[in-house]
């Protein structure tokens, strides 16, 4: 037989000392995220008692939501804590909080058999996402037991863990498949996460029997135009089968008409709306700054300077020439103009380590209004809906110690600062101009 790669006696022994290094980290690593998701489930018990102890508290004339807004809020002060700490996600963490808490609640038999190193984290999320319906105690034990003994066989990535899973937790669910996917239905979603070079993922969860569907017609036309060999050649249309997909796809639904959810027509006249930030050099194509995406991603100078050809309106920006800050919006309206000139400053909602952009904020007085907080921008500022609640019903506080520079106070005590990102401006000293210090 031949062999295409020869390994000296030396090199199979570097390699297989390698491998089990490789195999001790990933071991000692999947054991310490045990411990993680062990704190966070401490955390998400703590949270519900600061929640159950606040609607015991509270005036027994207060609706019965009270309570349930008091777990919430309770919920999102710890997790703020956890997420400003380690430099994430505030909503991220609080799922990951409610994951934990179910893995070491639900299911203590894959959680131990991860921290001592048996099994995977990937093998154990496997688990645990397979049996989560699985509302009976003795039933979802015995799963779990039947599981861990499973993926003790050689191979067994999560991906296989998952098949064997969701196999063996049909078995046990007492609900028929029909009435599940009644239920589950009610999460469809779409989302986006934005990518580099002014990229972006399109997500859609829905029917699977849907989904499929959908694929499948989109790839028979996206064959179909690659059959067409003498249609291509003369347009000169070198994509490949992916690239043509994806363009059908966002053209089926940029222009498609929903005709089946819009018997009145009503539907067919909304078209997708996008909010660009374009430096005058970007219009100009002169190298500079590059065009940027609702303060989230940037764009190519291509695409921005057609999205700048056909927009109906502008908000023109006015920047200082050397350090970039903005100084002014110049549509004349009070109130519009205000709000603008916050947008533009802020970009995104101002409680550390918050991705959400500010046009999809409110405004908030830092000190409110109601005691005699000013409104003008030193004291005003993009917060989401969620970090505004946190900060009025939470013991979550915040001041604005200078211009755009907020300084929040964890529960615990801790300050954290949050300076207005960068507007995406190009800066440039002259010689009249005195250096920016």
């Amino acid at each position: 037989m031949t062999v295409l790669v020869e390994m000296s006696e030396e090199q199979v022994g570097a390699l297989s000392a390698v491998t089990g290094m490789l195999v001790d980290v990933d071991r000692t690593i999947n054991q310490l995220l045990a411990v993680k998701e062990g704190l966070l489930a401490v955390g998400s018990r703590l949270s519900f008692d600061i929640g159950a102890d606040a609607a015991a508290a509270a005036d027994p004339g207060l609706p019965d939501s009270f309570a349930g807004d008091a777990m919430d809020l309770a919920a999102r002060a710890v997790a703020a804590e956890f997420a400003v700490a380690l430099q994430s996600s505030d909503r991220s963490l609080q799922h990951r909080m409610t994951d934990a808490d179910a893995k070491v609640t639900q299911f203590p038999s894959v959680w131990r058999a991860q921290g001592v190193g048996a099994i995977t984290a990937g093998q154990a999320r496997s688990i645990v996402d397979a049996g989560a319906h699985l509302d009976d105690e003795s039933e979802r034990d015995a799963y779990a037991d039947e599981m861990i003994g499973l993926v003790q066989a050689p191979g067994m990535s999560p991906s296989r863990v998952g098949r064997a899973a969701r196999r063996a937790a049909e078995r046990r669910r007492p609900r028929s498949l029909d009435v599940r996917h009644r239920d589950a239905r009610r999460v469809r979603r779409i989302w986006v996460k934005d990518r580099a070079d002014g990229m972006a993922e399109f997500g859609l969860l829905g029917p699977a029997a849907l989904i499929h569907g959908a694929s499948e017609r989109i790839t028979a036309m996206g064959l179909g135009i690659l059959s067409d060999t003498t249609a291509r050649v003369e347009a000169g249309d070198d994509r490949f089968l992916d690239e043509i997909r994806a363009d059908l796809a966002l053209d089926l639904l940029l222009t498609g008409a929903p005709a089946g959810h819009d018997p009145d027509g009503l539907l067919a006249g909304v078209t997708g709306a996008v909010s660009v930030t374009i430096p005058v050099t970007a219009l100009l194509d002169i190298d500079g700054p590059c065009a940027e995406l609702d303060g989230s991603a940037p764009i190519d100078a291509v695409t921005a300077r057609r999205l700048a050809a056909e927009a109906p309106g502008w908000d023109r920006v006015l920047t200082h020439p050397i350090t970039g800050a903005v100084l002014a919006v110049d549509r004349y309206r009070p109130s519009a103009e205000l709000k603008r000139w916050l947008r533009a400053r802020d970009q995104r909602c101002r409680f550390p380590g918050c991705g959400y952009l500010a046009r999809d904020c409110d405004i908030d007085h830092t000190t409110d209004a109601a005691t005699g907080g000013p409104t003008e921008e030193q004291n005003l500022g993009a917060l989401c809906r969620r970090h505004h609640v946190l900060k009025h019903q939470t013991p979550w506080a915040v001041e604005q110690v200078d211009s755009g520079t907020f300084s929040w106070t964890s529960p615990t005590g801790k300050v954290y600062l949050d300076t207005p990102p960068p507007p995406i401006v190009g800066t440039q000293a002259t010689d009249d101009q005195p250096p920016p210090f």
